[in-house]
């Protein structure tokens, strides 16, 4: 086993790092030194091309080995087939597809032309591109379909990640699914979780039911297959976003009762001064996490319920197992 270093944010709506000298906002350049970036979705407020292009460059000025990334529901350029058929229509300025400027609205009061279905698709694919090109590789940026992905550091520390953009449907916006749809479960599922030991980190746009998903009034809005699912993987860490009045950090004991859920700690000055909040679950630490025992579970929502940028990105120091020579 290897200690690594890992930084995780989400929700960051275009929103890159407050100047160093706003030292009021623990969300400010530089973005915490790790091993492993994860961002967990909601990149951009609404997939322009410009909002995609400003947080790959975020992310290649970042000091990690490995960034990895996954869209969220905001990320609508990002889900080819929802673009195409719905999301073109959350547009309301001018982009480019192709060669052609087409203003993409559907307001009653500029002249619209509507653009062909593959114009809309070639456009999404471009912006895909933007991610998955050799110039975001070359900087250390892995975007993540939905599924199983395994890595390993220049360390030697070796890891999978099961990643998922998706949630259930949400005001109509991208990477949606029905509440009642399980696709993280072995009936049908295109893309199941497997079961532990397999999976080292979840990181999935949406929360599970009942972990830092609550909104007004009292309301979890989490997906109650995801968490079961989880329970099933027990990974070490469990990274999520999409509900920006979670942020925060909750450790999860698994027993035959279900799960048992202790608050993460935090202190204001020390989040302010480190550019984050951080926490220790490596070997040396005074409570080591106990991987099949125990998740650690992180909403890393950046941006406030009112779009605010300022909750701290999460640091943990946790053991990896080392590839095998």
């Amino acid at each position: 086993m290897i200690k690594t270093r890992i930084c995780m944010i989400s929700d960051t709506h275009t929103s890159t790092p407050n100047p160093p000298h706003m030292t009021g906002n623990a969300y400010r350049s530089p973005l915490p030194k790790a091993d492993v970036l994860l961002h967990a979705g909601d990149l951009t407020k609404v997939g322009y091309r410009v909002e995609n292009e400003a947080m790959i460059a975020m992310l290649k000025d970042a000091d990690a080995e490995l960034k990895l990334v996954i869209a969220g529901n905001h990320d609508i350029t990002l889900d080819e087939e929802y673009f195409a058929s719905f999301g073109y229509n959350r547009h309301s300025r001018p982009e480019y597809l192709g060669e052609e400027s087409i203003l993409l609205s559907d307001d009653e009061i500029h002249e619209i032309r509507q653009p062909s279905a593959e114009q809309l698709r070639s456009y999404a694919r471009s912006i895909k591109d933007l991610w998955t090109c050799q110039a975001a590789r070359d900087a250390g940026i892995v975007y993540l379909e939905e599924g199983v992905h395994s890595f390993t550091l220049s360390t030697g520390a070796t890891f999978t990640v099961y990643a998922s953009p998706y949630q259930p449907e949400f005001y109509r916006w991208a990477f949606a699914y029905e509440r009642d749809e399980d696709r993280y479960n072995s009936n049908g599922a295109a893309n199941p979780i497997p079961d532990f030991p397999a999976v080292d980190i979840l990181l999935t746009h949406g929360p599970p039911l009942g972990i830092l998903d609550q909104v007004p009034p009292d309301l979890n809005v989490g997906c109650e297959h995801l968490l079961r699912a989880a329970g099933r993987a027990r990974p070490r860490i469990h990274l999520f976003g999409h509900i920006h009045e979670g942020w925060g950090a909750q450790r999860g004991v698994w027993n035959a009762d279900g799960l048992k859920l202790e608050d993460v700690p935090t202190d204001i000055e020390d989040m302010l001064e480190n550019r984050s909040a951080f926490y220790d679950v490596s070997k040396g630490a005074h409570s080591p996490l106990r991987f099949g025992d125990e998740t650690l579970f992180v909403n890393a929502s950046v941006n406030t319920v009112k779009y605010e940028a300022r909750n701290a990105p999460w640091v943990v120091d946790l053991e990896l197992p080392l590839a095998e020579k």
